[in-house]
């Protein structure tokens, strides 16, 4: 189907519980006619061409669940006023014109308390993500038991419940989903330009299962505390400017079917053993001074004395440099000491010679005195013997 969407169609939605426009060529700017009390628990209008800003009125479907928009030409900023939408799980705005830096990221996740689904790859985002960003994503801390996520139709004469289906991007591959769990918990922020470092929060999503980060501009280390994302099946942070070694503890975690940091500044060693012996070498193309296996190039010597495998930096870290300046300080202490020291000593045995030498004169008197009467002793002594 074609053509623009009629404005009378914002009346259904105090009656309607899905909206399911996808793949078509509609085009034009979507309605803006969602009103007071809407029903509506699931908008899919997704693979059209929609183009403009996203409607206010959809602040009026206090109802929505899942809202996506993804594959179209939407131009317009992070719509931070969708948390006013106190039941939204899945928010998809893949592949648009979005653009700029998200507002108030310190509390963008308290706006959205049940969100489980975050899709805003291949936009035109911006800036730094503050480092409690995800700190209170809710939802995707929790690790609870899976349940369909659907959608209820009333009719007049029976109800049914019919499970929503749509297209996301998991583990790098464009997959159709005929029922959202959920337990499902997945965040792409893939293709954009943030830069800074990954927000630390990230650390607090346990129930996660994808994460995308790469085509950003990330700088920083990737941080040994992502290890404790331990249902984590997808992570892709290939093509940012990322520095440091790969952290040990990523080992742990059991599930990790897909893994790339390719063409990044990381070094050092790879980490080995479970599910890291299964990633080949595209996981680790364009960073040059990583090593071991599965890639050819062997750690040297020197550097791995230097830079010991994560799982042994708290026992085998090197003291070198710490060591260093110790000495430093101490060879700077006592060498400023002793100077300070011989400076004032002379200073005090010039002014003070005269006192020294009287109080001389009053300790060694006596001493000779005692010496000479001992040694008088002694012989009188000797000659009562003999």
């Amino acid at each position: 189907m074609s053509g623009t969407l009629p404005s009378c169609l914002g009346s259904l939605s105090n009656s309607l519980v899905e909206l399911n426009l996808r793949r078509n060529k509609f085009h034009g700017i979507m309605m803006n006619a969602f009103r007071h009390g809407s029903l509506l628990e699931s908008i899919d209008l997704s693979e059209n061409r929609f183009v403009g800003q996203l409607p206010r009125s959809l602040t009026n479907c206090t109802n929505l669940e899942v809202l996506s928009l993804g594959d179209n030409s939407i131009d317009d900023i992070f719509p931070s006023w969708l948390g006013l939408l106190p039941k939204l799980q899945v928010l998809v705005l893949r592949s648009n014109k979005f653009h700029g830096p998200i507002q108030d990221s310190t509390t963008a996740c308290s706006q959205f308390p049940k969100l489980r689904i975050m899709d805003l790859s291949n936009n035109g985002f911006s800036g730094r993500l503050h480092h409690k960003f995800f700190h209170t994503c809710l939802a995707m801390k929790s690790i609870g038991e899976s349940f369909v996520l659907e959608t209820t139709m009333s009719f007049s004469s029976f109800n049914t419940k019919s499970p929503y289906t749509m297209t996301l991007i998991y583990k790098g591959f464009r997959r159709e989903y005929e029922e959202i769990l959920t337990l499902f918990t997945a965040v792409d922020l893939s293709c954009n330009h943030f830069e800074g470092e990954i927000p630390l929060s990230l650390q607090d999503l346990r129930g996660i299962e994808s994460l995308h980060l790469s085509n950003n501009h990330f700088t920083g280390y990737i941080f040994p505390s992502l290890g404790y994302l331990k249902n984590l099946e997808s992570l892709d942070l290939s093509q940012n400017k990322l520095s440091g070694e790969i952290p040990q503890q990523l080992v742990q975690l059991g599930f990790l079917a897909i893994f790339n940091v390719s063409t990044n500044h990381l070094d050092g060693r790879i980490p080995q053993g479970k599910q890291f012996d299964t990633f080949d070498n595209s996981s680790y193309k364009g960073n040059p001074r990583l090593c071991v296996h599965p890639l050819s190039k062997e750690c040297q010597d020197s550097k791995a004395s230097i830079h010991p495998p994560a799982s042994n930096t708290s026992e085998a870290v090197s003291l070198l440099p710490s060591e260093r300046i110790d000495w430093i300080i101490i060879f700077y202490g006592v060498g400023s000491g002793m100077v300070v020291g011989i400076v004032f000593g002379n200073f005090l045995y010039t002014k003070y010679y005269d006192r020294f030498r009287k109080r001389k004169d009053r300790w060694v008197r006596p001493l000779r005195n005692t010496r000479r009467n001992e040694g008088t002793r002694f012989s009188e002594m000797h000659v009562l013997r003999s």
